[in-house]
Formats: structure tokens, sequence, C-alpha cells
């Protein structure tokens, strides 16, 4: 099934800045950055559940002001914090609580433009187009077969370690907006994360109401294909004009690369196997001499981004989830298990095995 993310949102342009977190050309890549909204909702969670917010952002030396309403945060921020924040509360599953708190509404101007579509496949298609408005460092994807959708999110970001938390927060907000569209009794048929199971798995499978199936390649909500041609009640084709036309001025302040939009592209498409340079030629209307010529100029190789995103994928789910490193490799469709360890020694220094006693989520 297809891997992606969740919605940007509206509000000032704001550029990315850089990282010390090296890329596959060797060059920082850009931070990556949530959608406004998201900082309070942490801070706000860590309250219910009797923690002291400023006391951990104070402990993990991070800036308060990140945290303010309004403020694009650095998924590495929110993924620290709410990884100590599981620890101190003793709730491994504070991300999906998190999430449980984003609504339609909290989406800003692309809530406003899903709402007033014609239908719940424009609705879920507006996501997928404009989830990048200002939201850096994830995807949404929107796949059908045979008679079943996959709404799919995937964080490319260099932060591997927080993926597992920003996938199930992602979900459970992307949850509440199907059901604001649908209805409250509307039901997914399975939901799919990219972590191991929890000691307890009730708080999951109260809020998505359907079968919750974990260490998963990708992480995404399956249901109905029959829901996107349902009709949205209420849609005003003035006020999603208006708001379209918004979110595209939006989009037009924002600058981005080749490179970018290409670490976009093969994060969406990894769990597919449809990573070829030819493929993504085609998909941009140039031949494979062109693409090149592009990406050296920006200073890297369709190779490069196609090991970056294979590297942080592999970090993901060797972290996240209790696959073993041949289902890992299969998942990445190497040839054979010493293939893929060997390309990983190659990226890291170490065998992945060795990585994950490093790295494994507690």
């Amino acid at each position: 099934m297809s891997s992606s993310v969740i919605a940007g949102l509206p509000g000032p342009a704001v550029r990315p800045v850089g990282t010390d977190s090296p890329s596959a050309n060797g060059k920082p890549l850009p931070v990556a950055l949530s959608r406004p909204g998201v900082g309070p909702a942490v801070y706000a969670t860590l309250v219910e559940l009797g923690a002291d917010p400023e006391g951990l952002i104070a402990e993990l030396g991070l800036d308060p002001g990140l945290f303010d309403g309004g403020k694009l945060v650095p998924y590495a921020a929110l993924g620290r914090l709410i990884t100590l924040g599981a620890e101190r509360t003793n709730c491994p599953h504070l991300g999906l609580l998190v999430g449980q708190r984003g609504t339609l509404g909290s989406l800003g101007y692309l809530g406003a433009l899903m709402r007033h579509s014609d239908s719940i496949g424009d609705a879920l298609r507006a996501l997928v187009a404009h989830s990048g408005t200002q939201n850096w460092g994830a995807v949404v994807g929107l796949g059908i077969h045979s008679g079943v959708a996959v709404l799919s999110y995937a964080p490319y970001g260099p932060e591997a370690e927080c993926a597992a938390i920003h996938s199930e927060r992602a979900l459970a907000t992307m949850t509440n907006v199907l059901r604001a569209l649908c209805g409250a009794d509307w039901m997914l048929q399975e939901v799919l994360l990219p972590r191991f199971k929890p000691r307890d798995a009730l708080p999951y499978d109260r809020f998505f109401r359907a079968p919750v199936r974990f260490d998963q390649e990708a992480a995404a909500l399956v249901f109905s294909a029959d829901l996107v041609e349902q009709p949205i009640a209420g849609a005003d084709p003035t006020v999603r004009r208006l708001v379209e036309g918004r979110i595209r001025r939006l989009e037009a302040q924002r600058s981005s690369s080749l490179t970018e939009e290409l670490r976009r592209y093969l994060r969406i498409q990894m769990t597919w196997q449809l990573c070829t340079a030819e493929r993504v030629a085609r998909t941009r209307r140039v031949n494979r001499r062109t693409l090149s010529r592009h990406l050296q100029a920006e200073g890297t190789t369709f190779r490069q981004l196609a090991n970056e995103a294979l590297f942080q994928m592999a970090k993901q789910l060797l972290a996240d989830t209790c696959m073993s490193v041949t289902e890992i490799s299969a998942t990445l469709n190497f040839s054979e298990p010493a293939a893929f360890t060997h390309a990983f020694r190659r990226w890291s220094g170490m065998t992945p095995s060795a990585w994950r006693l490093e790295n494994r989520a507690a």
C-alpha cells in the first residue's frame, strides 16, 4: 500500500531554515516543520495528563517560544517533547492523544477548502495537493485499489526517530477530519501504524473503532473507495474558490527546489517500489538527462536522493517497529538481506542490527 502525511495549514508564509542533519549530497536538509496548532496541542495534552510542559521544554533545551500558537514547530522538537512526555506521564499513546485534538477547523484554509469541496474525494485530493502549504517534512498520499481507498502519511525529513509519533498523531487528526466530513458514524476498515504494538492497545481501538495493525511499513487509514464519491452537504463553491485562491497565493510565496519536490515524491513512492529516474522524468514530462542536469545544478543526483529516502525509511522501520531485517529488506525492495545490510553499512557505518540496538524506541 502507499506511504505518505497530514495537512499543512494557512497563515503567514514561513521558509524552512537550515539544520545540521546531513542529506545525501552532504548538504543540510531543511528543517521539517509541523503545522501551526500542533505545538499548543502537545502543551495542552501534557497539562491534562498532569505533566509540567515548561519543565520538560527546559529539560530538553528547547525554545519555549516554539510552542506559542500559530508557529511552525520543528518535527524534531515536537518528537522529543512528546517522547519525553510519554515517558514522564507513563502514556505511550501520547501522540494519539495529541492528534485527537486536531479538527477540520484546526487546518485553517486547507480545512475550509476541504469542507467546501464537492465530494469527499475532492476534499482528499485537496489535502494531498496542498498538504505542503505550511507542513514541510511529511507528505499525504491517496491511493485507490480494488474498491479500497488508502490515505497515507509519511514523514520524509531527517527525524526518523520521531516518525512513529508523528504518524499516529497525524492519522488521529485525519480520522477526525473524515468524521467531520462524513458524519460521526463513518467507519474505517483498518488502520496501519509503523510502530510496535504497545502493551495496552485499547486507546487505539477505542479511538479508531477499527482493527489497528501495528508493525506496518506505512501509516495509513483504509476505507471503502465508495466514500470518495460521496457529496459534501452544504459545500459552498464561492467559499471554495476564495479559499483555494488564498492557498495558491501562499504556495506561490514559497520557493521549492526540484530536490525538495523529489524528496516528497520519493517518500510517497518508496513503499510502492516505483522509484526510478525514468518514472520520475516521465512524471515531470522531461527526459532523464534533463532531470539529471537540473539535479546536478542543485548539487545532487537521483541516486543520492533515492538512497537518502531508503536510508530514512530503513531507520524508521528499524527504530519503531518489530519488523525483522529480512522483512525490512523486502519492503525496501532489496534483492536479499545481505544487499540491504551492505547498503545500510555504507550509509551509516553500522549493520542494521547494530544500529537498531543503539536506536531502538523504548
